[in-house]
């Protein structure tokens, strides 16, 4: 039962969300390859529920293959990679509206752990894996207690014990501390101690 109220949740904020937001992403999209070629969105394999893969979305926040330059997938405050209105996108998360259309095709919660990448997965111990047992969010709780200025091990913790707990009552706390979050913008870099750092330390 609760799964299925989660799924109609999550069709009607996906769908809806989409609909209502399409003009805002289609004006950001043009902007966004105004100020820089390329396509202004992004896509990336990531993993979800089960460890299945799935084609997640976003707005292009950085110059156009950024990922094969300077650091790659490490992003820090003031990375050069950023654009100008990458970095606003950033601050007010709208890079992230089209995830709405990953909840909308099922792939992905409005709440849930951050989907991560293959290699990330790869890396969990058996404990970890269990972030997996739902589908990854828009937000979740870790999200909300610190973003990826939070260690990886942190972030991971944080994550399964929403997994352990999760219910509606939380969720709605969840969705409370995003809007103040979104307003505030904190927590969108790794800063020196967040972010995934792999088993060898690169």
């Amino acid at each position: 039962m609760d799964r299925l109220l989660t799924r109609t949740f999550d069709l009607i904020v996906g769908c809806l969300g989409s609909i209502l937001t399409a003009p805002v992403v289609l004006t950001l999209m043009v902007l966004i390859r105004l100020e820089s070629p390329g396509n202004p969105v992004y896509t990336q394999i990531r993993v979800g529920r089960d460890g299945l893969p799935f084609r997640i979305y976003k707005l292009r926040t950085m110059v156009s293959g950024a990922e094969f330059h300077g650091a790659g997938l490490a992003i820090a405050e003031g990375d050069s990679r950023i654009t100008r209105l990458g970095a606003w996108l950033r601050r007010t998360s709208l890079d992230e509206l089209p995830n709405l259309w990953n909840v909308a095709r099922g792939e992905m919660s409005v709440i849930g752990p951050r989907p991560t990448l293959r290699h990330q997965v790869d890396a969990y111990t058996d404990r970890q894996r269990g972030r997996l047992a739902v589908k990854p969010g828009i937000t979740g709780w870790a999200q909300v207690n610190g973003r990826a200025s939070l260690p990886w091990p942190e972030r991971i913790e944080l994550d399964l014990w929403y997994v352990e707990h999760r219910s509606l009552r939380l969720d709605l706390e969840i969705l409370r501390r995003t809007a103040a979050q979104v307003r505030g913008g904190g927590g969108i870099y790794k800063g020196e101690a967040g972010g995934w750092q792999s088993p060898d330390g690169f």
